[in-house]
């Protein structure tokens, strides 16, 4: 019996590929025997992490691309790459975002962020990276795909798609540095649920399907106050282990979801059912 998770010979291009969250999306291609293209605006961080995961891959398995996904015209520049090494685009994840350091290191930021202060700057420059970027890698790599009629994007969402952040559980004792999830963060994540469903339809007669995935936060050795008030809002009591979302990324990635479209999984501990 054929193995639908498989991703043997698959060609899989993962935005924000730097990141925390991406480096899960990195392991599910590689361990199924995909290939992984990763594209990341920091080209320091995403070197890095090349010189890590060849340690234990294949370099014939990776490729990378440094640039900003805002831009068509690099966008462009990397899908004629890929074409010039006589490879096909079979999966895209739209993985990148924003995520600011909020703490009592960057002062200035927290203020910037509180919705009173809010600096549009900011607010411009989260929705091009999360909705813009997005849109963009759907537009050249989707029309790609469509082409070749075979093709699967994933767009990463968030509980925060469902549900307004409760903001109390960043606060500290420090009433005017009031730390806040920012609001281009939401607005950002509930558009990403938008693209999906219009994606999903838009090239489905060739066989290009969309999906998001809706993760809860991951536990990254937060402060254990942090830690504390945000497992009580979450019915399994904790934060995802980094490694928790490797097996629904592979489901959405791989031919084992070929009748799933335009759906949002979230994988949150339970918290948007509360």
């Amino acid at each position: 019996m054929k193995n639908k998770f498989s991703l043997k010979n698959k060609n899989v291009i993962i935005t924000g590929a730097a990141g925390l969250l991406a480096l899960q999306h990195i392991y599910a291609v590689l361990e199924n025997d995909g290939n992984a293209f990763l594209i990341d605006i920091d080209k320091k961080k995403l070197n890095k992490r090349y010189k890590e995961l060849i340690k234990f891959y294949s370099k014939k398995q990776i490729n990378i691309f440094s640039g900003d996904i805002t831009s068509e015209k690099f966008i462009t520049n990397v899908n004629k790459k890929i074409k010039k090494l006589k490879k096909k685009i079979h999966v895209l994840i739209n993985n990148a975002a924003v995520d600011y350091k909020l703490d009592s290191k960057h002062l200035n930021l927290i203020k910037k962020t509180q919705l009173e202060h809010f600096d549009i700057n900011i607010w411009k420059k989260d929705l091009d990276v999360g909705l813009l970027g997005s849109l963009i890698c759907t537009k050249v790599f989707g029309a790609e795909m469509a082409k070749n009629n075979y093709g699967i994007i994933l767009n990463i969402a968030s509980d925060l798609s469902f549900i307004s952040p409760d903001n109390r559980i960043y606060n500290t004792s420090d009433k005017i540095n009031k730390i806040v999830k920012p609001v281009s963060y939401s607005v950002v994540k509930h558009g990403i649920i938008g693209l999906t469903r219009y994606t999903a339809t838009y090239w489905a007669d060739k066989n290009v399907r969309c999906n998001a995935i809706a993760p809860g936060g991951i536990f990254n050795n937060q402060p254990k106050n942090f830690l504390n008030k945000i497992s009580k809002l979450i019915p399994l009591r904790r934060l995802s282990r980094k490694n928790e979302y490797i097996s629904s990324i592979l489901y959405l990635i791989s031919d084992a979801s070929s009748y799933t479209n335009g759906t949002v999984l979230k994988v949150d501990g339970g918290r948007t059912v509360l």
